[in-house]
């Protein structure tokens, strides 16, 4: 048998379920009257007094739908919006305290960062926040959702892609360059909402513009209409503008002590405390672009890509750990099919001339002028080929490590003719240098190990030995082809391997402004 329970109970849990109800309307009414209240109370204009929240995160979901394909970063942008219920708080903060004014006027400097201000909006912005400050310039609430939608969202895309322009570059260089092996810092979405969380625009916008005395250069230059020695202005103008992209990308060494090579300098530092205290030349690989044919002011259009030749040096970075004093050369198979094999099929003694040894299956072959070389192709061929330490190496006396995916390294050469030539992209991809117990002198110091290789340099013919470095040291292999030398005069190069006209196509395919 169930027995009702007295009235009386019903009292409290209907009080309660009221209370509950006023409660909501009256904070659902309050969000109502905040948000319309400030509106009004900031811009005069009537159109503002009946804004309803809900109606205004419809508004703005949907501005972001229609706009998903043209605004970038959206993704991050979304969840922002999101976060905060879909409500205009970029405009509520930063409007109505005169923050935003000052947007446009950064953005349409933007130019003298090498950038198209097209990419941010500017006169879209101006327009819009006009529209704000005239208490008749939006005549109706329906007006008034479309504008704060509108504004919100320009306003939140257009920072963000400045942002991450002047701190992260507007290419990312392992999207165009396919030897591109450099740590390079992109933006994520932890730093992309710290954008938007600024609590001051200026003040955020200031401390990102790029304090490098390198930019500085560039950028002066740019805004100067300089002109570089033998480069008409049109072509300085894209010498500065791919190099200022460069700069941009954070791929800078951090380090007090590193070593950075510019493949189209030809130039090996060692860089310590900003300052080089070791300089040389150096060979490079063989480029694509070495007779200057393509230049960024006249180039074909398969130049837009990057193809590399074969033999070109990578971009990369890694830490030198060792040296091999008296290296064994283990020849490449693609040197072995386009060169050894060659050699030996003219002259059977060119294998024990060169002292290469030649191996079958792993085992060493005692006489290797008993093969006839002119029947092995790159098809057929069945050998490996190993150089022993020797005064005729072609690694010559002493080659440094580092781990990289392209198997390259700073190595001695015996073949010293070329250092007294301008261009000297002569190499096979490794990086040949012109002072290699320098190196290993400022690597090392003083001391036993440094002692052992120049002993070892100096012997005639000797085993190979490996010493490990004490201090394992940072290495750079990049790529600059215009900068401002210590005297602050502005230095260029040939674009060797034709990546400038690389990233030259991919900024003017985004950019039509440059």
């Amino acid at each position: 048998m169930i027995v009702a329970p007295p009235r009386k109970a019903f009292t409290p849990i209907l009080l309660c379920c009221l209370f509950i109800s006023l409660f909501t309307f009256q904070s659902c009414k309050k969000k109502h009257s905040e948000i319309a209240d400030l509106l009004f109370k900031t811009t005069q204009n009537n159109a503002f007094k009946d804004i309803d929240p809900d109606t205004l995160a419809t508004t703005l979901k949907k501005e972001i739908e229609d706009e998903k394909l043209k605004i970038a970063n959206e993704p991050v942008i979304e969840a922002y919006f999101k976060a905060n219920g879909y409500q205009p708080v970029l405009v509520k903060d930063h409007l109505f305290n005169g923050d935003l004014d000052e947007l446009p006027d950064y953005f349409n400097r933007a130019g003298e960062h090498g950038l198209d201000k097209k990419l941010f909006h500017a006169d879209d912005i101006k327009e819009l926040i006009a529209k704000f400050h005239d208490k008749n310039g939006i005549k109706t609430t329906a007006e008034a959702y479309q504008a704060l939608a509108k504004l919100e969202l320009i306003t939140a895309s257009s920072i963000l892609k400045y942002s991450n322009a002047l701190q992260y570059g507007v290419i990312n260089p392992r999207k165009i360059y396919s030897r591109y092996f450099t740590a390079t810092k992109r933006p994520d979405s932890v730093t992309m909402k710290s954008v938007l969380q600024a609590k001051n625009f200026k003040a955020y916008l200031d401390s990102i513009q790029p304090a490098d005395p390198q930019y500085k250069a560039l950028q002066k230059a740019l805004i100067s209409g300089e002109t570089l020695d033998g480069l008409s202005k049109e072509e300085t103008r894209r010498y500065l503008l791919v190099n200022l992209e460069r700069l941009r990308w954070k791929n800078k060494p951090i380090e007090i002590k590193y070593v950075i090579v510019n493949i189209p300098d030809y130039k090996l530092d060692v860089i310590e405390n900003g300052k080089s205290v070791l300089n040389m030349k150096v060979c490079v690989g063989q480029g694509r672009n070495m007779d200057n044919r393509a230049s960024l002011i006249s180039y074909a259009d398969s130049d837009r890509y990057d193809k590399p030749f074969p033999r070109e040096t990578p971009q990369l970075s890694s830490v030198i750990h060792s040296v091999e004093v008296n290296p064994t050369w283990n020849i490449p198979r693609s040197i072995a099919t386009k060169e050894i094999i060659i050699e030996a099929a003219e002259d059977p003694y060119y294998l024990s001339n060169k002292n290469i040894d030649v191996y079958k299956d792993g085992i060493k072959i005692g006489e290797p002028e008993s093969i006839d070389w002119s029947t092995v192709t790159a098809d057929n061929l069945q050998y490996d080929f190993k150089q022993r330490p020797g005064e005729d190496n072609s690694l010559g006396k002493i080659k440094f490590l580092f781990k990289n995916k392209s198997s390259v390294y700073l190595h001695d050469t015996p073949a010293k003719s070329a250092f007294r030539k301008s261009m000297r992209a002569v190499s096979h991809g490794c990086v040949r240098l012109g002072d290699p117990q320098g190196l290993a002198k400022n690597l090392f110091g003083e001391g036993a190990d440094y002692d052992t290789i120049a002993k070892d340099m100096g012997e005639d013919n000797p085993e190979p030995t490996n010493i490990g470095l004490p201090k394992k040291t940072p290495i750079y292999i990049t790529y600059i082809t215009c900068w401002a030398d210590d005297s602050g005069t502005l230095q260029y190069r040939p674009d060797v391997y034709g990546l400038d006209i690389v990233l030259y196509s991919h900024l003017k395919t985004m950019m039509s402004g440059i």
